[in-house]
């Protein structure tokens, strides 16, 4: 866990509970020292993001009341921009705005992805900002070029994040989901697998019949010499 990541997660209240429990080492501790800057996402966060067809999205209301929204798409939908910045279109939906409007007023955001099989999770702080499609029409039109020209048309926007920190969760209480595409994936795996395996055998079969008939050979020869 990063300095940075520390000080914008890990309350006063939070502290004192960790020195009670004994985590405090673990966890706390590293609010010491200088104060770092934001954390630059490498290379196995941008391809776990990269790989992630969901997440999570945290923001608060003007009275501070927490909002999570569900966002989800083809994988590659929430694009990795640079080592500092995250991008994805906001699609029109029920349009009722409580994530836009959270952020005119607090641009702080918490993302959170989870892949089921692999049972890994990725935290990320961040702040957000709204591009309008007529502010930005080629960004919107770049950030939605992972869907179908259908759902192109319905981008409504661009919303960036700038990560600040990001942290990995524990795999503790995960239970492993699977979609169809990662069940199709995996049977089509094992199916391709016990076919290489089967044509191996095939071939050794193969080999073990010449070898059988080389011996027979070899044994009618000796037979009709002895005679």
């Amino acid at each position: 866990m990063s300095n940075r990541y520390a000080q914008i997660a890990f309350s006063d209240a939070a502290v004192e509970r960790q020195r009670a429990s004994g985590s405090f080492r673990d966890y706390g501790a590293q609010l010491g020292g200088a104060a770092e800057g934001p954390q630059a996402l490498e290379m196995r966060e941008m391809g776990f993001i990269r790989g992630q067809d969901s997440f999570f999205l945290g923001t608060a209301t003007p009275d501070g009341w927490p909002y999570i929204q569900h966002r989800g798409g083809p994988k590659g939908f929430v694009q990795v921009l640079d080592g500092h910045t995250l991008g994805f279109v906001d699609l029109s939906g029920n349009q009722q705005y409580v994530t836009v409007g959270n952020l005119a007023e607090n641009d702080r955001v918490a993302l959170f992805f989870i892949d089921y099989p692999l049972r890994e999770r990725l935290k990320v702080y961040g702040t957000a900002r709204v591009v309008e499609r007529a502010e930005d029409a080629e960004l919107v039109d770049r950030l939605s070029s992972v869907y179908s020209g259908a759902i192109q048309k319905i981008a409504e926007r661009a919303v960036l994040i700038t990560v600040e920190a990001y942290n990995w969760n524990c795999v503790k209480y995960i239970r492993p989901r699977f979609t169809k595409e990662r069940l199709d994936e995996a049977i089509a795996l094992e199916r391709r697998t016990a076919a290489a395996d089967r044509q191996r055998l095939e071939a050794a079969l193969e080999e073990l019949r010449g070898e059988n008939d080389a011996l027979r050979a070899q044994l009618e020869a000796v037979r009709a010499a002895a005679k």
